[in-house]
């Protein structure tokens, strides 16, 4: 009977350890998506705004040169264009690099249960031992 005591037990606390686990996860889910979400909204309001700058600037230029330079006016502005874009893709790369994984706290808090489990069933099999052996 103490063995199915604690078998139940055992049982018992694994199930609350994987309730919570699977709680923090979709609390940790539902933040990632929320944080990517406003992130999203925030880059397309700017893409627009810039894209509607940026044509204006270039069009500037172009008139600008029209009756001297026009071809090198629309040349420079296409490599300008073009470098600003390759340094924002690097700059979001590295930033999106920089981010936590998607779930990090919950895979956190598993490995640290899967530490707690090995350390006690360790201690458990000492105990186990060290009882046996004085029998």
């Amino acid at each position: 009977m103490g063995f199915l005591a604690a078998g139940g037990r055992i049982a018992a606390t694994l199930a609350a350890m994987v309730g919570t686990r699977l709680e923090l996860a979709a609390v940790e889910f539902q933040e990632d998506a929320r944080r990517l979400l406003g992130h999203v909204a925030w880059t397309l309001l700017a893409v627009f705004l810039a894209a509607g700058a940026l044509l204006l600037a270039a069009l500037f230029v172009i008139a600008l040169f029209w009756d001297t330079y026009r071809l090198q006016a629309v040349g420079g502005m296409a490599v300008l264009f073009g470098a600003l874009a390759g340094i924002i893709l690097m700059k979001v790369r590295a930033g999106m690099n920089a981010e936590a994984p998607l779930l990090s706290a919950t895979l956190a808090e598993l490995r640290n249960d899967i530490d707690y489990l090995r350390h006690a069933a360790a201690h458990h099999t000492a105990n186990a031992h060290a009882g046996g052996a004085d029998e």
